[in-house]
């Protein structure tokens, strides 16, 4: 018999979780108690909570007493974002998998389950193929005045002249620099290879020889060459101590007058007034950014008044397939692993 756990939440009900948890190849029969973690709330006031989980980690939140009784007997715990905090893991007597269906780890308190032999965490990157579409589409959104023209058209303008006009060129041309070689770094890779345009990357795990071998066409080079020698600079890290505001006026400087910086990452990455002066001094030709570092966006935000930046409004990986299909892909990925072991 296997013990399963499930938590849902308003983006990721625990019936999906449940449906996956069938599937998985463990012993039979199993066993499996479904929660909802704050279930009463709207997607858009999820959110807010989501900010706050990523922002703080997963041990400011309480869990009820009965998921954290249902914890003790379980030997895997399937969660989209409900939070694996330091308090959950005292009670995991028996736990063997974590598996989340998104590919961010900030609800799991790691450190914590580092601590208790023999348990592992197992997560998939739901929505890397979203993200990367979006990434591709914001470059050409903002290299080739596509969302700046559109906004004046629909105020009643009809531009023909932009901030950005003496650097103007095909898209082919630029080279494109990554700063991380993770799921969607590679797609992203991929799909600008096949459209023929040169791409460098950084990655402080990656290796040469393997992406040789596994036939992407990157060559890697350090950061500081990224910045110098690239056309568009797009980012994709996650934010831990090594990566926060590693994006800062020491990289900017190095940047082009005719390049772009991309980011669908997380603004904590980069240093916000640090980019901010760099825009406002017109130091490179613009930015196309998805997330920011205080969202809804402010109505005083500085960045609101620049002509030479795209701000959309954090939806790179929100597509319909991305989340509902995140349950599945958890489960294909946790028959995976478990069927190495």
């Amino acid at each position: 018999m296997s013990n399963v756990v499930v938590i849902g939440d308003p983006f990721v009900p625990a019936d999906n979780l449940a449906d996956a948890a069938k599937g998985l190849k463990i012993e039979s029969p199993i066993t499996i108690q479904a929660f909802e973690w704050h279930a009463d709330k709207s997607r858009s006031e999820f959110r807010e909570i989501i900010k706050i989980l990523e922002r703080e980690g997963p041990n400011e939140f309480e869990l009820s007493s009965e998921i954290l009784a249902a914890v003790e007997t379980a030997e895997y715990l399937l969660v989209h974002l409900a939070p694996v905090s330091r308090k959950l893991l005292t009670h995991a007597k028996n736990l063997k998998v974590i598996g989340t269906c998104r590919g961010g780890l900030e609800h799991i308190d790691l450190a914590a389950v580092k601590k208790l032999a023999g348990l592992s965490v197992i997560n998939v990157i739901r929505n890397a193929e979203p993200v990367a579409d979006f990434t591709i589409g914001l470059m050409y959104a903002t290299v080739r005045n596509i969302a700046s023209s559109a906004i004046q058209v629909k105020s009643g303008h009809w531009p023909q002249t932009f901030s950005n006009d003496i650097y103007k060129t095909s898209f082919s041309n630029l080279k494109v620099g990554l700063v991380g070689l993770g799921h969607i770094g590679k797609i992203v890779a991929k799909r600008l290879t096949a459209l023929g345009m040169e791409v460098s990357a950084y990655d402080a795990f990656a290796d040469q020889t393997t992406l040789d071998q596994e036939g992407y066409q990157i060559e890697l080079k350090s950061l500081q060459e990224i910045f110098s020698h690239s056309d568009v600079v797009s980012l994709h890290l996650r934010v831990v101590p090594e990566t926060e505001n590693l994006i800062n006026h020491s990289l900017l400087k190095l940047m082009k007058p005719s390049a772009y910086l991309i980011n669908t990452a997380r603004p904590d990455i980069v240093n916000q007034s640090d980019l901010i002066e760099c825009l406002q001094q017109k130091r490179i030709a613009g930015a196309g950014i998805d997330v920011l570092w205080k969202e809804p966006i402010d109505p005083n935000e500085p960045l609101l008044a620049l002509d030479n930046v795209v701000i959309t409004s954090h939806i790179a990986g929100d597509t319909i397939d991305a989340i509902e299909r995140s349950p599945q892909l958890l489960q294909a990925e946790m028959n995976r692993v478990l069927q190495k072991a």
